[in-house]
């Protein structure tokens, strides 16, 4: 198809054009019709208020939205008397209780096929605060990477001299009491630079493959349940639909091992860990756009991560444990890094959620 956009120029569009914007676009948008029923949403819309097209389709906006009072009095008159409106800064609240505040705007649109419809735009200001903490997080590990780096080089270096002196003098002693002294000194050495590795993480590249996202998280949870008591129960919530990924099994099995972990220390290995996988549509991770993602989220119910720690908390040697390395974290941040996803959270008393996100390219959904 052609369409006119000058006295003699014609550009071609696809008959689908318009719903590729629709679907390409950041913006939320839903088209309402008779008693407010969802006739479309767009994918920001779906990942926006969690809840897929398909489920919404039929439903008052009003049933998976609940809003203000006046808001749904407002859409009415926009369908029926053709009023546009503006409303900031108002709170929907979600199925599953999530609470999220838009700016929505609403144009009333005349539809061929009979009763009068309207478009509703929505922007997320939590949205804006997200992209500032995912910007944060991505800075933190490039941070933590170069400085990690350095101190490895600065550590190392006269490490492995301090190694081979402690080697060179025990072959000089006769008396094998002050060699258990030499030997202490190369044992520290050597727990030392496996620190210094540690904090590196791995120094080869991730060997890709096809694999099961379910299948990595059900040989963590047997892993992590065979190691504990039995008052700790691991529950699951899986989307079968999700696709499988490219990516390095062992890493993902190490990087969602140490959240678990981390979990079951804060619940001290009592109680429920839920591990749950859903789609994601449209999702930015650093600068590039996913079509599709896998959405992991690990969700324990322990007092969760102290204030003062949250803005640090992917940084090495941070750890809200006395017992704790504070490599968990950061050396899983890394892994995940390296497929491309990024790790996020959410923390307050009584539930901590520990977010991974992994891209499915090359995956229509």
């Amino acid at each position: 198809m052609a369409r006119l956009i000058s006295d003699n120029h014609y550009v071609a569009v696809r008959d689908d054009y318009p719903q590729r914007v629709l679907e390409a676009m950041q913006v939320s948008i839903l088209v309402l019709g008779e008693s407010l029923s969802v006739r479309y949403m767009n994918p920001a819309a779906e990942v926006m208020l969690a809840i897929s097209l398909r489920q919404a389709r039929g439903l008052p906006f009003p049933v998976f939205a609940r809003c203000a009072q006046h808001i749904p009095l407002a859409l009415q008159q926009c369908l029926h008397e053709g009023r546009h409106f503006t409303e900031r800064e108002t709170t929907l609240t979600l199925l599953g209780e999530t609470m999220i505040t838009v700016d929505l705007t609403v144009v009333p649109i005349g539809s061929p096929q009979g009763p009068n419809e309207m478009l509703i735009e929505m922007r997320q200001l939590d949205r804006q605060l997200r992209i500032s903490r995912e910007e944060l997080l991505l800075s933190q590990h490039y941070t933590s990477r170069q400085l990690t780096r350095n101190l490895a080089h600065e550590i190392k270096n006269p490490l492995g001299g301090l190694r081979g002196a402690a080697q060179l003098l025990e072959k000089e002693l006769q008396d094998d009491a002050l060699k258990e002294y030499t030997r202490i000194i190369i044992g520290e050495a050597d727990r030392l630079r496996n620190l210094v590795d540690r904090m590196l993480g791995p120094s080869r590249p991730p060997n890709h493959a096809v694999i099961n996202i379910h299948e990595i998280l059900e040989r963590v949870r047997n892993l992590v349940l065979a190691e504990n008591n039995p008052d700790l129960y691991i529950g699951k919530d899986y989307d079968p639909s999700i696709p499988c990924l490219s990516g390095d099994a062992d890493r993902l099995i190490q990087a969602i091992l140490n959240i678990v972990r981390n979990a079951v220390q804060a619940i001290e290995g009592r109680g429920t860990i839920l591990l749950r996988t859903r789609i994601q549509r449209q999702c930015t991770i650093g600068q590039k756009r996913h079509k599709l993602v896998a959405r992991v989220e690990i969700i324990d119910a322990g007092p969760g991560i102290p204030q003062r720690l949250q803005e640090n908390i992917f940084y090495p040697m941070i750890s809200g444990h006395s017992q704790g390395t504070g490599l968990g974290l950061p050396i899983a941040q890394i892994l995940v890094n390296q497929h491309g996803g990024l790790i996020e959270f959410t923390s307050r008393p009584g539930e901590t959620v520990f977010i991974l996100l992994l891209p499915l390219d090359g995956h229509d959904g």
